[in-house]
């Protein structure tokens, strides 16, 4: 309130009572103005005022995002800060004990990297986590180039909100629309390790979810990378994250199975069902923003090719798959089929890729 406003308010009248009610008023307020702005020393005054427009500024740009990335020592995750620096990175090296992140025991794989910091920061999350693994390039990246940048530069925050879940990967190969069946024993997979998945699913779920029926069918796009709300997260309590963490930590199964179990519970931990396989076409408009793509009910034209190896190669993707050399139009017509929009209000205002 102005003093001009707070005088508006003194009662008009011809009373000598109320003009000296009135004097002692303004008397008052211009003693307490005083005080509250000259008890505190100028930097701290000015620090205060900054700091409240840094909050209003990102109270008005949209809800609060975090990555949480599961890295191996020597892993180069720089892209995030190079090309997402609007988003705070949290970087566990899961071999590395001396790193600021880290885990109490390497093992799961990027689930116990996911359990821990959820675990840690419980009562102080942001409004949206982005669970993802540390490099740039990776086969099951729902990409042409299998390119992070153009992905999370156009994740759509609001639909994150709205979801409370979303997987990052829309295509349906792999993991939609029936990974695993659990209380099938004669269903094996042609893949080896999706089939000890398969055998270990049903004990491995009655212990995760004790109490809980084992679903006679689960399904969701592959590779353990999501993002969930503050709001879907804290629908469990802390002690049901600090109960899986522990599974992870006690099981017998190998980690590529252990890992594999938590990949495909994580919907289901996050208030899906246990098949949750989105139309590829609505998933890619309100995921990604890319809404004008020709599509079937599991695909859409050619986002994601199978690779021929889980390993990028060297060079990529400036080289291809056999060495060649890539032209610089042929590059830049790839990454426009990457991004072949500008990104929607709700996306993250970042460097171009």
């Amino acid at each position: 309130m102005t003093l001009t406003s707070f005088l508006q308010k003194i009662p008009q009248l011809g009373s000598r009572q109320y003009a000296r009610i009135g004097a002692a008023m303004v008397m008052v307020f211009i003693f307490l103005s005083s005080f509250f702005y000259f008890d505190l020393p100028l930097p701290a005054r000015v620090g205060s005022v900054k700091d409240q427009t840094a909050k209003d500024s990102s109270s008005s740009s949209g809800p609060s995002v975090e990555f949480v990335v599961a890295s191996l020592k020597g892993d180069d995750s720089s892209w995030l800060q190079e090309y997402i620096s609007k988003w705070k990175t949290n970087l566990y090296v899961v071999n590395d004990q001396s790193a600021p992140l880290t885990v109490p025991q390497n093992k799961g794989r990027e689930a116990m990297v996911y359990l821990t910091h959820i675990i840690n920061y419980y009562d102080n999350l942001p409004d949206i986590l982005v669970f993802i693994h540390s490099l740039r390039y990776q086969w099951h990246n729902d990409d042409p180039l299998y390119d992070g940048v153009p992905l999370m530069q156009s994740l759509r925050t609001q639909h994150i909100i709205e979801q409370g879940y979303a997987n990052l990967r829309c295509v349906w190969t792999l993991g939609c629309p029936d990974e695993i069946h659990p209380l099938q024993e004669n269903h094996r997979p042609s893949n080896d390790q999706a089939g000890h998945t398969q055998e270990a699913y049903a004990k491995a779920f009655n212990q995760l979810f004790p109490g809980q029926d084992v679903p006679e069918t689960v399904g969701v796009g592959c590779c353990a990378q999501f993002a969930a709300s503050r709001a879907t997260i804290h629908t469990r309590p802390k002690s049901d994250y600090e109960h899986y963490r522990e599974w992870l930590l006690s099981t017998t199964l190998e980690d590529s199975i252990s890992g594999r179990v938590m990949e495909y519970s994580w919907h289901q931990i996050l208030g899906k069902p246990p098949v949750h396989c989105p139309d590829a076409s609505w998933c890619y408009c309100q995921t990604y923003g890319l809404c004008n793509l020709t599509c079937t009910e599991n695909r859409c034209g050619d986002r994601w090719h199978f690779p021929p190896s889980a390993s990028m190669p060297k060079g990529w993707p400036e080289y291809g798959w056999q060495g060649e050399l890539r032209s610089k139009e042929q590059l830049e017509e790839m990454r426009l089929e990457s991004m072949p929009h500008t990104g929607g209000t709700d996306t993250v205002g970042v460097a171009a890729g």
